[in-house]
């Protein structure tokens, strides 16, 4: 009788069958293994999780009192007849991929990943194996990423134009990972940085795990005025919120790869989009792929 598949598809998304462990199941089961704390990767339900150390304080943030265990990056876990561990995906804080080995086999599933520089997290790590499971949300040619620096200063630039004119600058970015990949490229010597709840709760959880972001406030009662020469990092689900009048006259921008798109800006009705992803581009999704020697790749995408 043959061994069953290393990994397979059911109805709970990708399964290991010699492990008996599902990875980031799109529903409750009873192991899953986590590559990172988003919500379209880390559900609620499940018996048992297990994550990369880093990324721990922000999964339990997002999931509450689960029975979690964890691993450093590169350490191994035997599960049933695998041997697993979870390598660093350059995504966002404690994103993994995981790795998995036997009978002379290995599978690694990516999650999300990038391999361009971010100062919130550890950098992507290439892994030899013979099956690579790969994201592919930017998996066009149209998407190449300008270089960070290019993207920061065009930030500032953007935010001193406002300041003279008194104006507010709201920049919408993902409250988990993109947020804090900002603030870690900006400075409050340019003027007060402001933050919506959601934003700042993630950036206590980064702070405490030892990341340096730049000075922030959560957006309270103040009035008008103190916003004038002020940079508001806020989640896009804020934008068509009551939540924004209080900023009076302000700028808007939105932080993000599809901002790449001819039109993107103009159907997020924002003044200005800002091309900065936590995802590979086209390059750079076909260097992560050869760098695997993989003589077997499966592409996931949404």
């Amino acid at each position: 009788m043959s061994e069953p598949a290393l990994l397979t598809l059911t109805a709970s998304g990708l399964y290991c069958p010699r492990g008996d462990f599902h990875i980031d199941p799109w529903a409750p089961t009873p192991r899953a293994v986590i590559t990172h704390a988003h919500a379209d990767h880390a559900r609620p339900g499940s018996q048992q999780y297990l994550c990369a150390r880093p990324g721990e304080a922000v999964l339990r943030r997002r999931l509450g009192d689960i029975a979690l265990q964890t691993l450093d990056y590169g350490e191994s876990l035997q599960i049933g007849d695998v041997r697993v561990s979870l390598h660093p995906a350059g995504h966002i804080l404690g994103s993994a991929q995981v790795r998995l080995e036997t009978g002379g086999q290995v599978a690694v599933v990516s999650g999300d990943y990038k391999t361009t520089f971010d100062a919130t997290c550890v950098p992507f790590e290439p892994i030899r194996c013979h099956t690579f499971v790969t994201e592919s949300t930017f998996g066009l040619p149209i998407y190449r990423w300008p270089d960070e620096t290019t993207i920061f200063n065009g930030i500032r630039d953007w935010w001193h134009a406002n300041q003279q004119e008194g104006r507010a600058s709201l920049l919408f970015a993902y409250a988990l990972g993109k947020a804090q990949r900002l603030l870690a490229g900006l400075d409050a010597e340019q003027g007060p940085i402001y933050c919506h709840g959601a934003v700042e709760a993630v950036n206590e959880v980064y702070r405490q795990s030892g990341v340096r972001l730049a000075e922030t406030q959560r957006v309270g009662d103040e009035k008008r005025s103190a916003f004038a020469d002020a940079l508001i990092v806020a989640p896009p689900s804020a934008q068509r919120s009551p939540w924004v009048r209080r900023f009076g006259d302000y700028s808007s921008a939105f932080v993000s790869g599809w901002m790449r798109v001819r039109g993107a800006r103009r159907r997020r009705a924002v003044d200005r989009g800002f091309v900065l992803s936590d995802h590979a581009d086209w390059p750079g999704l076909l260097d992560a792929i050869r760098q695997t020697g993989a003589n077997t790749v499966l592409v996931t995408h949404g």
